[in-house]
């Protein structure tokens, strides 16, 4: 069942009415309608396709997923496409909910391919802003779209937190390097996510703002133009974010490289003071006379020299900081 709202001369009147009586509130010319459907069919659209003169095209990609973020236009009415996110903190996950909806004169259908989306959100914020109800439909899509790129604001914020949480874990003493790896890889693929739906609101916001569109009028152009400009700051947030997941990545991998490098030295040093006693104690091996053979003395003199020569080669080492 639609949910569905009534403003007459900015005011609501009535809501929750019948689908079927959208053609009796559409004869008043001072009538704004607004109609939401959860997953419907083209059947179930049916009727208020043939009432708003929708284009089949758009009804088609209205019952379809995975459009992406758009504005069409057509001869009676345009066609929105947009994506609320949410992000979860526990995981790094981004999860989206696909959102259509046509726009004519004096009526907005919104078309929820999921129950996710929050429309008790987007209707909380008309009703916290009822003194612009006077601006039709403009006013019903701005609220749609303060809410839509609100949660991608608060998505890009939320990354940009785990990403802060991130980059003091690559300076941390004990890093778990599997754990870091899985998180940069999670992270980066909800910004991939993010991007793909961020980007094209700048589009989308641009081309509803459009005079000739007649959708915006002068009262409701400022709210519009702060819609603009956080979408502005959501893809260019996003943007720099995604360029420092990289750049925390690469950090990563350089660390290792020259931690790596450090325990290559000292086990290389430390090779090196272990040949010396096990050369001379190999040497003195030897089944044939050597200074000091079948003498005690010989016995002090190959320790003397083992132990002359590995302490000049650890402080060498020492010196050079290898050790």
């Amino acid at each position: 069942m639609a949910r569905t709202r009534v403003y007459r001369h900015g005011v609501l009147e009535a809501e929750n009415f019948p689908a079927a009586e959208l053609s009796d509130h559409l004869q008043d010319p001072a009538a704004v309608v607004w109609l939401d459907f959860v997953k419907p069919t083209e059947a179930d659209l049916a009727t208020i396709s043939e009432e708003l003169g929708l284009h089949r095209l758009a009804v088609e990609d209205a019952v379809h997923e995975h459009q992406r973020p758009k504005v069409d236009r057509y001869d009676s009415h345009a066609f929105l496409t947009a994506y609320a996110v949410r992000l979860d903190t526990a995981t790094g996950v981004l999860s989206d909910s696909e959102l259509a909806a046509f726009l004519t004169d004096r009526a907005l259908v919104t078309v929820r391919k999921d129950e996710h989306f929050d429309i008790e959100a987007v209707v909380q914020r008309w009703d916290a802003s009822a003194d612009l109800a006077k601006g039709g439909t403009g006013y019903l899509v701005h609220g749609l779209l303060d809410y839509i790129v609100d949660t991608h604001f608060d998505a890009v914020q939320a990354m940009d937190d785990q990403i802060e949480s991130l980059e003091d874990g690559v300076f941390a003493d004990h890093v778990d390097h599997t754990d870091m790896q899985r998180r940069s890889l999670r992270l980066r693929k909800s910004l991939v996510a993010l991007r793909r739906v961020v980007l094209p609101m700048r589009e989308v916001v641009n081309s509803l703002m459009r005079r000739d569109h007649h959708l915006v009028d002068e009262t409701l152009m400022p709210y519009f133009q702060d819609v603009y400009d956080h979408v502005l700051r959501a893809s260019e947030w996003t943007e720099s974010l995604r360029d420092l997941v990289t750049t925390i990545r690469e950090t990563q991998l350089s660390l290792q490289a020259n931690r790596l490098n450090l325990i290559m030295k000292k086990v290389t040093s430390w090779a090196a003071i272990i040949a010396v006693p096990t050369a001379i104690t190999g040497f003195y091996g030897q089944n044939v006379p050597y200074p000091g053979f079948e003498r005690p003395w010989g016995f002090w003199l190959s320790t003397a020299v083992i132990v002359a020569l590995s302490g000049a080669l650890y402080t060498m080492f020492k010196r050079r900081d290898w050790l």
